[in-house]
């Protein structure tokens, strides 16, 4: 499965970010199969840019993108809001059973 999340570069204590597209199984690490913009969370105000043509492309083709992505394509608008915390259920209930 692909997933557009962040690969991190830059020095100890100087973290800074690219937003890339992966195979969800990789090390964040590793080779990434497209790069879609960087994040820089130690200027006021944070910098997040954003290919947003690339964007929609890799989450058209089915990526899906991380919950920390998810938040920044909220605010950019590429994305709907999603609630926080809530799990899909598979249509089946558990019952407990009663044993005597």
């Amino acid at each position: 499965m692909l997933k557009i999340r962040l690969k991190r570069i830059g020095k100890k204590g100087q973290a800074f970010y690219r937003v890339v597209v992966m195979e969800s199984t990789k090390n964040r690490s590793s080779n990434a199969i497209a790069d879609l913009g960087s994040y820089n969370p130690h200027i006021k105000p944070v910098a997040f840019s954003i290919d947003e043509e690339k964007a929609k492309y890799w989450l058209d083709k089915g990526a899906q993108a991380s919950e920390t992505v998810a938040q920044f394509f909220v605010k950019s608008k590429l994305i709907k809001a999603t609630k926080k915390g809530s799990v899909q259920s598979n249509g089946k209930t558990k019952k407990k059973e009663v044993k005597k």
